[in-house]
């Protein structure tokens, strides 16, 4: 299972979020560019980073992340704010080695799909739940979806990648949102990524034996310091295959 840690910025600061708050971020004071390079140096085969600022239109960060992209030395899984096919191949041909995009897929799903089909490996669906409807606009709108009908809708489009989040998980039963997680996994033939779901190395050890789970976020559990990248790619690995001893 990959373990890609996480990072999301808002004016120019590392910050997490709680239930998907924007306006009221709790700031982390670390250097954006030397945690990518510290996800690289812990072994991380990727990293995922959200603008929240592009979120809203603003592209004040674009510098910031643009910076990241080129320093963290491993591929960065970019998000935030992709609401059209010039943002989206702006931030491929800056360097950005996945986009996710989320509220255009539900503004525009044959854009998005055709996107899938000529960015190969390259475009991820974001699908943000909250109270069992699918979330638009940066968290603040429901989109009249049921999660179930709007993986349906994808079923065949060859994303990278599907990353589900539930936006209630901070505070909500983990065993709630594991089977949210591993219930929605069994509808897609895409790799699923799950968000929102890791506060430490058991949540990580159980999503593991999910079905169709293949990879996660980890995000404030880093810091926060209840994980480490070392500690989250130990858990990940898979298990070794017993071995036969022959006489």
């Amino acid at each position: 299972m990959m373990i890609y840690p996480t990072m999301e910025i808002q004016n120019g600061r590392c910050v997490t979020l709680e239930k998907g708050r924007l306006d009221e971020p709790q700031i982390w004071h670390v250097d954006p560019v030397e945690t990518a390079k510290g996800f690289a140096a812990a072994g991380a085969e990727w990293m995922h980073l959200t603008d929240f600022n592009a979120l809203e239109g603003d592209n004040s960060n674009e510098e910031l992340v643009t910076r990241i992209i080129r320093g963290a030395g491993i591929p960065v899984q970019l998000g935030g704010g992709m609401r059209s096919r010039e943002q989206v191949e702006h931030w491929i041909d800056k360097g950005a080695g996945r986009i996710v995009i989320g509220t255009l897929a539900a503004r525009d799903p044959h854009l998005v799909r055709e996107l899938a089909e000529h960015h190969p490996d390259q475009i991820v669906l974001a699908v943000d739940i909250w109270q069992d409807q699918v979330m638009t606009d940066g968290w603040r709108k429901s989109g009249a979806f049921s999660p179930e009908a709007y993986l349906e809708a994808f079923k065949d489009t060859p994303f990278a990648g599907i990353i589900i989040t539930d936006i209630d998980a901070d505070v909500a039963d983990t065993e709630a949102q594991m089977g949210l997680i591993s219930h929605l996994a069994t509808l897609v033939k895409q790799p699923v990524i799950a968000s929102g779901v890791v506060r430490n190395a058991d949540d990580i050890s159980r999503l593991k034996y999910i079905h169709n789970i293949a990879g996660t976020l980890v995000g404030r559990a880093l810091f926060r310091k209840t994980l480490s990248v070392e500690e989250a790619l130990a858990v990940a690995r898979p298990e070794p295959e017993p071995v036969a001893e022959f006489q």
